[in-house]
């Protein structure tokens, strides 16, 4: 399973790193990545009528455009740093991830896997609960509380048949299409492929059975408005 951090560092079962939320990309556009990515991008289809917001992207190789792996577009309210509480608003966000071969690493020190819906499990688990950390702990003690979650996370995203998962059918561009799902007190995550790309998905106050995806025909919808 091979999934990268959103600062662009490999995620390895050994060190693993909870995706940034709620956070821009400096001053630059957040946007541009996205536009320069060479596979498509997926949010929640028409039927959402809300704000809608990108984060930024994660690159698992250098430079721009095919460099970038995966990104994640927010629908809702957008998880703010510094975390206070478990309740953090009513949100989905949506995680492509780019279908890519097994290859080298950005440092050439190693070997990546091919990604995989698995890939897009971790992604989507990690980012739900890297927005829920208990708010009345110290900030050693909600380390420790992040990296069993996440340790969690990851190995939930590796046995999609098991027994920690159950099977949800939800539309994409309009089509039925099985996915992976499994509900937690933090909220809810699923994983599941499209055209193209591998996606996942997590949320809170909004149910995931009422949702459906479509390709993103604009990214300017993504602007935060």
């Amino acid at each position: 399973m091979d999934v990268t951090s959103r600062a662009g560092g490999t995620v390895a079962p050994g060190g693993r790193t909870a995706p940034v939320v709620g956070a821009r990309a400096g001053s630059a556009d957040p946007l541009t990545p996205y536009l320069e990515a060479d596979f498509p991008w997926y949010g929640l289809d028409e039927g959402w009528t809300g704000r809608r917001w990108p984060f930024p992207v994660g690159a698992g190789r250098a430079g721009q455009g095919a460099g970038t792996d995966y990104g994640s577009l927010g629908h809702g309210d957008e998880p703010a740093r510094p975390y206070g509480s478990r309740e953090a608003g009513r949100f989905a966000v949506v995680v492509t991830v780019a279908r890519r071969p097994g290859r080298r690493s950005a440092d050439n020190t190693g070997t990546l896997e091919a990604t995989s819906a698995s890939s897009a499990a971790w992604l989507a688990g990690s980012g739900l609960i890297a927005t829920v950390p208990p708010g009345q702990l110290d900030r050693s003690l909600r380390q420790d509380w992040l990296d069993q979650q996440t340790g969690l996370a990851w190995d939930l995203a590796d046995d999609l048949e098991g027994p920690g998962w159950s099977a949800l059918t939800l539309p994409v561009n309009g089509l039925p299409q099985p996915f992976r799902y499994r509900e937690s007190e933090y909220g809810w995550v699923l994983a599941g492929e499209a055209p193209g790309v591998l996606l996942g998905a997590y949320g809170r106050g909004i149910s995931a059975y009422g949702i459906g995806f479509g390709v993103v025909p604009d990214l300017t919808a993504y602007n935060g408005r």
